[in-house]
């Protein structure tokens, strides 16, 4: 255990996370003897005592709101929440090869995005919000990305998804403070692989960039515009999540930080 995080005894809700870097966070939630309810629709790998899994669709507002009462009702207490859950799919705005296309964004496209990284961020936090404010306390960290502060080519309404999370981090800040309630954000810059790197977006990425998935893939070792000169590890981020959650980051709010090894447009 860490004793200097304290993290014994929290309760915090992880959306997403079973796989990835939201697996990440939730493990080191447990390695600090937190209890973690892990919504997602897939079961975690992770078996632990602490852990508890619960099938949720997190854009229906039902499912969140049921959510939230089973972890007040089985904890008696929410201290936290990860809003991590989000997809990408890249996508051209127009594409000059073949209009209407296979890569161009369709409305559904931009549709689900929105409702997986935008509504659910709202729907939940609303309602972790609502007991935050009966208890006077509690932290919502929302996980962004570089791509949110930067922009990125064929990923625009990814990173218009999480400029829009951004902002409710800066405008949730200001509105809750005098609740005690802190909101931070997080956003991650290139990351080492995880399951969630498939073929499929390594392809769609690659056609949106006019390179091929050996390119894409070579980019990831690429340290040439990362200072630290490495991808980041999801233990990192989780680290960094760890510690926002804490009382030692009382005085943080309102703020995105970027755990991307320096790594910028200049």
């Amino acid at each position: 255990m860490n004793n200097w995080i304290n993290l014994t005894g929290r309760v915090y809700v992880v959306t997403g996370g079973s796989s990835g870097i939201g697996a990440a966070i939730v493990t080191e939630l447990l390695n600090n003897e937190a209890i973690v309810y892990d919504a997602d629709l897939n079961q975690p790998e992770l078996n632990h005592p602490n852990l508890h899994f619960v099938e949720t669709d997190v854009t229906n507002q039902d499912a969140v709101t049921s959510l939230v009462k089973q972890v007040v009702t089985d904890q008696g207490k929410l201290d936290g929440l990860v809003n991590n859950a989000g997809i990408n799919l890249p996508r051209l705005l127009a594409d000059a090869q073949e209009p209407f296309g296979k890569y161009e964004f369709t409305q559904q496209d931009f549709q689900k995005m929105f409702a997986v990284n935008v509504q659910s961020v709202f729907l939940m936090s609303q309602a972790a919000t609502h007991q935050f404010e009966k208890q006077q306390y509690g932290v919502i960290v929302n996980m962004s990305s570089e791509a949110g502060l930067e922009g990125s080519q064929g990923q625009s309404v990814y990173s218009a998804t999480k400029g829009a999370i951004n902002g409710f981090t800066r405008s949730w800040a200001k509105e809750l403070g005098e609740h005690h309630i802190r909101v931070v954000g997080v956003a991650p810059g290139i990351m080492e692989a995880t399951g969630l790197r498939t073929s499929s977006y390594e392809e769609a990425l690659a056609y949106t960039r006019h390179k091929t998935v050996a390119d894409i893939r070579a980019g990831y070792k690429s340290t040439t515009t990362t200072p630290l000169g490495r991808s980041g590890k999801l233990s990192e981020v989780a680290d960094a999540v760890n510690y926002l959650l804490s009382d030692r980051a009382s005085y943080i709010t309102g703020v995105t930080i970027n755990v991307a090894g320096g790594k910028s447009r200049g």
